[in-house]
Formats: structure tokens, sequence, C-alpha cells
């Protein structure tokens, strides 16, 4: 084959137009293997079809036209080209038309040239039409194709902004991979815990995040929020933990572990610095409390005088004066409860509420309680149900049987929780009944406060228990209340070992439910007889004077020798009779005392009987041993 303008072979001439796109064509096909970045993939495979398609144009009109062996170029890219794309169609039909032309610059049209272009031309398209329009394949995997670049450019989006977020926050966060070990750790985290990140990655978690517990050791496995939720696969929060850092300095932490992926996957930990935030809280609390320890004395003075003014025996005012000062004594009763609500809470938080627990009978206790609170339910025309002491059973005509069940709580702190509760039940009922209900089993005993009031909504109900929340609607705004009732019941409740929490239905009425230990029969018998059992105490002289200290007095230095009798008379106080006013009053005799060298009894009317010997109360003392408050 020759190159160069005007060179012929006998079957085939190519001229340097053709090499060049023949060139053109090489080139795109190298580009479009190695180069072509995948976007522009489609782009590329049309070009190099219209390229190739100039070229089989160019030989085909050098060589005779659409006569020409060359023309099969032409066929088979009309067989293809409605797979390349509806356009790429279009541009077969007009190149065999404009070879059709150029071939014959006469135009003679007669039944050799149109049966030529029919079967070189239109033959291959529409084979092509009817093979590549009824298989949909390549389309759908240029769909699935283009939904794939989509679906990572939104990847990658999405993972620059996290990395963004992450990066900003000031929470320290750490990944852990299912077994422990760290796998991503955030510029927060590193400046928490004093851990570049390329000393931290990869490492256990034991080894960069320890915590320490309230006795300062390291808090063990069991209690580890991290390795609770690696174990568990669950959420775990806390905050009474202490973190240490790698330069051995401790800060308060609130740790947060999620796990991620499927089950075992891995954790999340988020942790922040509480250090300033708890002594903030402490100072409010120390304010608190010495707020209300300071304002409850006046407080509960105008509440003493205003009940002198409200009673009859002791002034008199007129009806009108009487409704002032009546709301006036209720609003002060009611300051002083907030008072006594707020120090509680003080020492709630700060762990200074004092806990004696004791075994009680629960049924026993709730029912005492429930009829405590009757006179308030009838007051708002409510029926107040104890359940296990109701006459009838309200399903069958059985009378019930009371459950016994013991619980070792504070019997105080127990009356107050449940005292709280169905005063609110009460509170925010306005008609229906509040039922109080005990069921339990070997471990735990529970109780349920159930009433038909007006509900809480939805959103709420998470927050019901923190400290001064109150839910704002117009079911609630004209009831009282402070938002500390229910949170001091949580940490009452959460100090003696139980749970409290809350289900509830907007307009239709809550349920609270309180669950505790159970302690056996035998279990309480055996405690109750230990806080009744006393261990009897030896009597001593300094027993017998609890004000001051007799010098010199112990049991072998008693005197030997005869000491007289002391006696003590009786002195009669005056009275506003004039006869006896003029009558002298009764002097007691000269306390005769011992030597200088032997011991002396001081005597104590308010613990000694009088008119004793001082000998007889040596000899027996006991016997004339009496308490103080006779």
């Amino acid at each position: 084959m020759l190159f160069g303008l005007g060179t012929k072979n006998a079957n085939i001439m190519v001229t340097y137009s053709a090499a060049l796109l023949a060139g053109c064509v090489l080139l795109i096909a190298i580009v479009l293997y190695y180069f072509t970045p995948h976007k522009l993939l489609s782009r590329s495979v049309h070009l190099s079809f219209l390229v190739t398609l100039a070229l089989s144009a160019e030989l085909i009109i050098d060589n005779g036209g659409l006569g020409s062996p060359l023309s099969v170029f032409l066929v088979i890219l009309g067989l293809f080209s409605w797979a390349i794309g509806t356009w790429m169609f279009g541009a077969v039909l007009v190149v065999g038309v404009a070879i059709t032309v150029f071939a014959n610059p006469e135009l003679r049209i007669d039944v050799a040239t149109i049966g030529t272009f029919i079967t070189i031309v239109m033959v291959p398209l529409l084979a092509s039409l009817v093979l590549w329009s009824r298989q949909p394949a390549p389309k759908d995997e240029d769909k699935d194709e283009r939904a794939y670049r989509e679906l990572a450019t939104e990847l990658s989006q999405v993972a620059s902004k996290s990395d963004v977020v992450i990066n900003a926050i000031d929470d320290g966060v750490v990944a852990l991979d299912r077994n422990g070990n760290i796998e991503l750790i955030n510029p927060a985290a590193q400046r928490l815990v004093g851990w570049a990140k390329q000393d931290a990655m990869g490492l256990n978690y034991t080894l960069v995040i320890k915590l320490i517990d309230a006795k300062d050791h390291e808090a063990a496995q069991a209690q580890n929020p991290i390795q609770q939720a690696l174990d568990t696969n669950a959420q775990v929060t806390s905050d009474s933990f202490m973190m240490e850092t790698s330069a051995g300095k401790t800060f308060a932490a609130s740790v947060t572990v999620s796990p991620v992926g499927p089950s075992g996957a891995g954790v999340i930990i988020v942790f922040r610095d509480v250090t300033k935030a708890r002594a903030e809280e402490r100072e409010q609390a120390e304010f608190i409390s010495t707020a209300s320890h300071e304002m409850r004395t006046p407080v509960a003075s105008i509440e003493g005088y205003l009940g002198l003014v409200l009673n009859p025996a002791t002034a008199t005012i007129d009806d009108k004066a009487r409704d002032f000062i009546t709301k006036a004594h209720a609003s002060a009763k009611h300051l002083g409860n907030l008072f006594q609500d707020l120090l509680d809470i003080s020492k709630a938080d700060d762990g200074r509420i004092q806990y004696d627990p004791r075994p009680i009978d629960v049924s026993g206790a709730l029912d005492e309680i429930t009829q405590g609170l009757a006179l308030k339910a009838q007051e708002k025309n409510l029926q107040l149900i104890y359940e296990p002491h109701a006459e009838r059973n309200l399903k069958s005509s059985e009378r019930r049987l009371s459950p016994i069940f013991y619980i070792n709580v504070d019997p105080d702190h127990f009356r107050e929780i449940v005292d709280n509760l169905i005063e609110n039940a009460i509170k925010y009922t306005p008609s229906g009944n509040v039922s109080v209900n005990l069921v339990g089993d070997t471990e735990k005993i529970q109780i349920s406060i159930v009433d038909t009031g007006i509900g809480i909504p939805k959103e709420d109900i998470p927050h019901l228990f923190q400290k001064f929340y109150r839910i704002d609607n117009s079911d609630t705004r004209e009831i009282g209340g402070t938002g500390l009732g229910l949170y001091l019941c949580r940490k009452l409740t959460e100090q003696m070992g139980g749970t409290i929490w809350v289900e509830s239905t907007y307009q239709k009425g809550s349920t609270f439910y309180i669950e505790f230990p159970r302690i056996s029969n035998e279990e309480a018998a055996r405690l109750k007889e230990e806080l009744t059992t006393v261990t009897p105490q030896p009597l001593t002289p300094d027993s017998l004077i609890p004000s001051g200290k007799p010098t010199d007095i112990s049991p072998p230095a008693l005197p030997t020798n005869p000491v007289t009798p002391l006696q003590v008379s009786t002195v009669d106080f005056p009275t506003t009779s004039s006869a006896q006013a003029a009558a002298p009053a009764v002097v007691a005799p000269p306390i005769q005392t011992a030597p200088p060298h032997e011991p002396v009894f001081i005597p104590q009317p308010a613990s000694i009987r009088p008119n004793t010997p001082l000998n007889s109360i040596e000899n027996n003392p006991e016997q004339y041993l009496q308490p103080r408050n006779q």
C-alpha cells in the first residue's frame, strides 16, 4: 500500500488526510484506555466513534463510493450506532448520504445506486435500531454506573463534612473497633487526654482513656462504661468518673459510649470536661442551702404569728380580715415547704441526706399513707383506692388477700416519695379516681399510682424528673408547683436502691411506678431483731452526774468514813395569793460536805430524787436514778 497524493493502487488508495484520521483514531484509543477520567468516558467514546466514522467516509469516497470494499466499515459503524447513542445513528445516516453524493457528482439516481445505499447504509441502521432498542441492558448499566458515581460523590462529601464536624466540636470523640483498639481520635480528645493522634492510633483504649473511680483507683472492667458498651452493644452514659491525662492530672468527665454498625462492630466514645460545671453546681447548691436555711426561720415565725391571729382564743378579727390572713397563712406555709424542699434537694445532691434503712411491710405502709390522704381526695370529689385492701375485686366477687412484702428502706423517705406521688395524682386529676396498687415477686416489689387526670405530653416525659422542670401548658398553668417534688422522689428512690419511671397518655391519665428490691420475711425478722436488741451499758459514777465532771471520783476511791446524810428540801414558790405571799419562804439547810481530802458528790435535782442520803446513792445507785424529764 502506497501513501501519497495521487498515488494509486490497483484496488485501494489512501490519502494523507485518511492517514491523519487513522492516527487520530489510534491516539484517541490510547488516551481512552489509559488516561481518560471516569466521568469523561462517555464523551471520549462519542469522539472516537465520530473520528472513526470520518475516517471510514474518507476511505470509501477515495476508493469509489459505496461500491468499494471499504464500505464494510460503514456497515459495522451503522450496526453499533444506536448502541452508542441516538444522535450517532443520525450521524451514520448523514455520512451515508454524503458518500453517495460525493461519489456520484452527476447525481444520477438509478436502481443500482438506490440499492447500494439501502444495503450499505439503511439496512445496518435499521438492524441497529431493532437490536439495541430492544436491549436496555447498556442503558441500565449506564444508569447504574451513574448512580454509583453519584453515590460515591455524595459519600465523599458526607465524609468530608463529618471530618470537619468531628474535628471542630469541643467534645472528645474516640472510635474503637470490636477489640477496643482506637481507630479515630479527634483534636479535642487529643487535647483532653494529652495523647497525639500518631501515638494513640491502634492502641487499646485502656492505655489512652483511663477512668478513675471515687476511691482514686482505676475503674474495674465491670464498672467501666466503655467495656460495658463493648460487651453489651448498648449505649452507656456515666458522669461519676474522673479521667486521667497522660501527664497524670485528672478532671471530672461525662462519658457517653454508643455502639456503631452491626452488633459488635465497635463503639464511639464522646466525653467532656465537666470540672467547671461541677464547681458551679456546688456553689449553687451551697447558696440554695444557706439561703433556704436562713429564710426558713423568719418564714416559720410569720406562719406562727398568723396562726395565732387566726386562733379565736388569742385574737378577735372580722371575717374579711380573717379571709386575708387565712390566704397569707397558706402562702407562708407553702413558702416554708418550698424552703424545706430546697434544703432536702441540696442535701440529696451533696450526699448529706441521712439514710436510716429499716425493714417495713410495704402493704401496711401504703395503706396507712392512702388513708392519710383520703381527705384530700374527698375534697376534690375523687375516689382514692388502695387496690390490695379494696373490699371487692373489680373483676370477680372474691375478696382480695393483702400481700406481705418487706423492703429495707428509710421509712421517712419512703413515706415522702409515696406521699408526693399520690398528692400529685390528686392535684392533676380533675375528676375520676386515683388507685394505688402493689405487686411483687421473689426479687422485687412494684408500686403503681394510677390516675385518670390530665396526663403528660410525650415530649415532656424524658424531662419530668429533672430539677425545676414543670410542664407548661394550659392544663398545668393554673396549678401551683415548684418542679422539685419529682426530682426529690427520684433522688431518694435511687439512694435507696430503687427505680422510678412514668407511663402516660396526654388527656388520658398517668401511671407512676416505683420498684425496690424485696427482702424475705426471715431477713426482715433478723433485721428487726438487730434493731431492737440494745446492749446494756455499765453504770458508772459519771452517769449519775450528767453535767460537770466530779473530781477524784472512781470506784476504788469511794469514802470509807461515814458521811453525814445530805438532806434536800423542797422549795415552794410563792403564788399570787396575798396570804401565801406573806408566808415565809422555806430555806434549805446548809449542805454538809465531807473533809477536803475525800471525794464529793454534787447532787443534781434533775437526775436524783430529793431527800436521798448520799451513802444510799453509793450503795444502790440504780434505785434512785430517774429520768431528767420527770
